[in-house]
């Protein structure tokens, strides 16, 4: 049974299994010749925001252009201050750096690794104009806790969604909770385009209209500029691949929680540890993360019996190069320092087999 090989995700089971289905719409694409914004991109927009549960949603080329323009139509600059957790990609500290902002980093919780709602109204001054929570791995962050903090100290609120298309706190799903939320669709999230993108969701229709313009050379009629723009549209073979499989998300998605149920009840070595699921929150297991002591020898037992692990985030946002001149030292996040030092991505996607699952439990569970 080691004899096979499990890699962390396998992109090409779910590509070969839509594959007709998505060549069809490229081809309607190619025959459109609309492959810059268009029919496309804007049946994909309506679809999504129905899936969100929004009103608007707004395409872009990213999910970093995103959170860049969620920056924009929020009105954060120079001089301004965003709290965001200290373990995320690095994207999500870009969107107020590319504004001239500030990013104020906040720890983990040990258990969730969600922002550590408790630690955010230390780190609030006169210049704090938003928080920036991040649904980690698929998992929401403690949604009432912060928007609690952003009503009292007169905050905005953003989701970084970029890792959890169709996750659901307390029954609803991500996407509607704050100002706006922002989602990438990366070849390899769950919901992934073939090529890059990311959208932003709303139920605000001046913000709507902004992200609409600003996305697109801060224009509304052509060649007709009312502000500094970006050109952050969706090419139309990246809507019509995500119209696509929105179809199949949900499915793709309960197969992922079946595949992590698995995980989270037969992993049963204590030397492993995993993320805490809360009650109230529903992931979608973007990634599923697990933390031991001894990485380095646990990894190398993983791939002794064909178990490819991935890294992600290995340093956290606090300490990279990057922003090295916002001073930040070795302990001021311990909880975000522990798990980008500890954690080990395991073999994580929706079209895993059983036997691959046993595999993997199995390998672990006689570390």
């Amino acid at each position: 049974m080691e004899n096979m090989k499990i890699s962390c995700l396998d992109l090409k089971r779910q590509h070969q299994s839509i594959k007709e289905e998505m060549f069809a719409q490229f081809e309607k694409v190619y025959e459109n010749t609309a492959f810059s914004g268009g029919p496309f991109v804007a049946a994909f927009e309506e679809d999504f925001a129905k899936f969100c549960g929004t009103k608007y949603a707004v395409a872009v080329n990213s999910g970093t252009s995103a959170l860049h323009l969620a920056m924009i139509s929020l009105g954060i600059g120079e001089g301004d201050e965003v709290i965001i957790p200290a373990n995320t990609f690095i994207a999500t500290p870009w969107a107020p750096s590319y504004v001239g902002a500030t990013p104020v980093f906040v720890d983990c919780t040990p258990d969730t690794w969600e922002i550590d709602a408790s630690l955010i109204e230390g780190k609030i001054t006169s210049k704090t104009k938003a928080i920036i929570g991040v649904h980690l791995y698929g998992q929401p962050f403690d949604i009432d806790s912060v928007k609690d903090i952003c009503r009292k100290h007169n905050l905005f609120l953003i989701e970084d969604a970029a890792q959890a298309h169709g996750a659901k706190y307390k029954g609803t799903r991500v996407g509607g909770f704050g100002e706006m939320a922002c989602f990438s669709f990366y070849p390899g999230k769950n919901l992934g385009a073939c090529g890059e993108g990311g959208a932003i969701t709303t139920n605000n229709e001046d913000y709507y209209k902004h992200l609409q313009s600003l996305r697109n050379h801060g224009s509304t009629e052509r060649y007709y500029h009312d502000e500094v723009g970006y050109n952050y549209r969706m090419g139309g073979f990246e809507g019509a691949s995500l119209k696509v499989k929105l179809q199949y998300i949900d499915g793709w998605n309960n197969q992922r929680r079946t595949v992590a149920k698995r995980y989270l009840t037969e992993i049963t070595n204590p030397k492993i540890k995993m993320q805490l699921q809360p009650d109230f929150t529903e992931s979608i297991f973007h990634l599923f993360v697990v933390t031991t002591h001894e990485k380095d020898a646990f990894v190398k037992h993983l791939a002794d019996h064909n178990i490819i692990a991935a890294f992600h985030y290995p340093v956290p946002c606090h300490l990279q190069k990057a922003y090295a001149h916002l001073n930040y030292q070795p302990g001021d996040c311990p909880n975000a320092e522990y798990l980008a030092e500890k954690c080990i991505s395991l073999p994580m996607f929706a079209e895993l087999k059983n036997e691959e699952v046993d595999q993997v439990i199995d390998v672990i569970n006689r570390y």
